[in-house]
């Protein structure tokens, strides 16, 4: 394999790049091959301090490794090391304070709270396959100068006793450091905070444990916060977390690495228990062809089946599931059309995007409530990135930006594909039939108007729209789908403001202004809301038009006062309690649609949309 697949040219990322290679989750590697292992040096890191991951048992035949801060983000790449060129190429989060040696370790200097977290370390073999996936968690532990000497402070953590323990025997999760005021403790198997992963709780009220959906028998949970697992197995191996609640529903989070030796297995071979898996079918897809998730070795006494786009088991990402008894597939709330769902579990993507590509997480349901969850990684091949000759992106730009009531607004359309089957306009963030305004088929040089065509439009080839007598309802979002002869889709949105001799807030409805609304790349951009809902129990802002947790940048209680940090949070962005959000240093990654999602005391909620678009310097 070229290293040149892996390290794309200086247009691509170097993630991007290896996210071409096909990946699948799977917790074995050869039965001859020791397993990669990471350790932090010092164990305990204080700010300021340094830290070494070292790495052992590194395989043999790589043609690459890379370094990422987070456990699924394949995004997130720290730095990637070239066994072939014997060169390191940074990624977008390196810091300038990390060093990756040619044996894989990892070397942090300086390291501060931000460095706090989940860090994963990938293995390429010189056939371009992944061999590894290894994750380790770093606690940064704040600084105090006692007499001139670090000393950390009293933080929740977690110490693993013994680190590593054999089959068999038992391990002592041991909390240090509890809240005070405290409600209840919980206990996940894994790293995410999710229900079906709760080993158990301890209630402080009853002082009681109960377990839950993730307690094998095998667990004892103390009112320490200390959990001791007994005759460990090697499934028993992984990140641990523990969850505290106090009487302010405060939360606090640590995690834990359990390691169970199974060096004994390296002449044992796999297991010979049918293990549930998923093969992706190709294992790297090309845009606009088809890809089956292949399930094998499903368990008996099935009640359903689930597919989920991402890592997560979270309703707002189930993409179908499958129901035994009444043998039929429904479809969720991330279902794209685009999807089928059968009988033995496998799924149908068909002409799959760039959006398409990452994990998905398949679940199973047994008649006694058992579930099993397995991943997968869907590579979709974006070497086209690579192509000096590639086309400048879609864009539309209103003229004139601002239009008074009356006027003609016009949404010009640059850079429209040649290899175009059709396009279509909605007035809308969603490209549902209600909200189409006109079809356009290159194929017959014809214009099909839609529902929401209201006798005011004209579509003109080049793809731009023209909007005559524009009144205060067409304000709003729209959107251009382009359908290509290969029948891949892009998409792309622009915002009309329609203005009466009042401004826009004056009118008592919900809107958003973008301040200024021009912004270039570096600058800073506010997203100023005029006439919150009254009675406010909360409002939260998202990147994207979903109102899924993965796209939450912060969502704030009004009677706390309280802001939380959501997974889209770049760190830029600062939200204000009038329900405005400041992007500092904004990008082109920052492009797109924005949704602020708000909630009364009545639970009534209420969504608006606004768009930006940050233009190069």
């Amino acid at each position: 394999m070229e290293l040149s697949s892996v390290l794309p040219c200086k247009r691509c990322t170097p993630w991007r790049g290896l996210l071409l290679t096909a990946s699948l989750l799977t917790c074995w590697l050869l039965p001859t091959t020791a397993q990669v292992s990471i350790e932090s040096l010092p164990p305990q890191v204080v700010e300021g301090e340094n830290v070494l991951l070292r790495v052992d048992n590194l395989p043999e035949n790589l043609i690459a490794f890379v370094w990422y801060k987070g456990l699924t983000n394949m995004s997130l790449g720290v730095a990637l090391y070239s066994l072939t060129y014997n060169v390191t190429v940074t990624g977008p989060v390196h810091s300038g304070r990390e060093t990756l040696y040619s044996n894989g370790s990892l070397w942090i200097q300086n390291v501060t709270q931000k460095d706090t977290g989940f860090y994963t370390l990938r293995t390429i073999s010189n056939h371009g396959e992944i061999v590894s996936n290894t994750s380790l968690h770093l606690h940064v532990y704040f600084s105090t100068l006692t007499c001139g000497r670090a000393a950390t402070s009293a933080q929740l953590s977690i110490e693993s006793v013994p680190t590593s323990i054999s089959k068999g025997e038992s391990a002592l999760l041991l909390a240090h450091n509890l809240p005070e005021n405290l409600r209840a403790i919980f206990w996940y198997k894994g790293a995410i905070v999710f229900k079906d992963l709760e080993v158990a709780r301890y209630v402080i009220g009853t002082n009681s444990s109960v377990p839950g959906p993730a307690h094998n028998g095998r667990e004892t949970m103390y009112s320490n916060g200390s959990l001791l697992l007994q005759n460990v197995t090697r499934n028993d191996a992984g990140f641990y977390t523990l969850k505290t609640l106090s009487t302010d529903l405060k939360t606090e989070i640590a995690y834990v690495q359990l390691q169970v030796d199974t060096c004994f297995m390296s002449y044992a071979g796999p297991p010979t228990s049918a293990q549930l898996t998923v093969e992706s079918g190709p294992t790297s897809v090309a845009e606009g062809a088809s890809v089956l998730l292949l399930a094998h070795n499903l368990p008996e006494n099935l009640r359903a089946i689930f597919w989920y786009k991402g890592a997560i088991l979270f309703k707002d990402l189930e993409v179908a599931r499958y129901v035994i008894g009444t043998n039929s597939s429904v479809p969720g709330p991330a279902h794209s059309g685009r999807e089928t769902m059968h009988s033995n579990g496998s799924l149908l993507l068909q002409n799959v995007t760039r959006n398409d590509a990452g994990f998905y997480t398949l679940r199973t349901l047994s008649t006694d409530l058992k579930a099993k969850v397995v991943h997968v990684q869907l590579q979709v091949n974006t070497s086209s990135c690579c192509d000096p000759l590639t086309p400048a992106p879609l864009t539309i730009d209103p003229v004139p930006r601002h239009a008074a009531k009356g006027e003609s607004v016009l949404l010009q359309v640059r850079n429209l594909p040649e290899d175009l089957r059709m396009f279509i306009w909605f007035k809308s963030v969603y490209t549902s039939q209600i909200f189409k305004i006109a079809e356009y088929s290159r194929a017959i040089n014809y214009v099909f108007r839609g529902p929401a065509h209201s006798g005011r439009e004209t579509v003109y080839t080049n793809g731009s729209l023209l909007l005559q007598d524009a009144t205060e309802k067409d304000t709003g979002l729209y959107t251009l789908q382009i359908i290509y002869r290969n029948f891949k889709i892009e998409t792309a949105h622009v915002q009309v403001s329609v203005h009466t001799c009042v401004h826009p807030s004056t009118t008592g409805q919900l809107v958003i202004e973008s301040v200024p609304p021009n912004v270039v790349e570096g600058g800073d951009v506010l997203l100023l809301v005029h006439n919150m809902p009254e009675n406010l129990q909360s409002f939260s802002w998202y990147k994207g038009v979903a109102i899924v947790n993965r796209h939450e940048i912060s969502r704030n209680i009004i009677a706390s006062n309280r802001s939380t940090l959501g997974p889209a949070h770049s760190g830029r962005e600062t939200i204000y309690s009038n329900g405005s959000l400041l992007l500092h240093n904004a990008t082109e990654e920052d492009n797109g649609l924005y949704t602020l999602w708000t909630v009364n005391r009545h639970s009534e909620t209420q969504g608006i949309h606004v768009h930006i678009h940050i233009y190069s310097k």
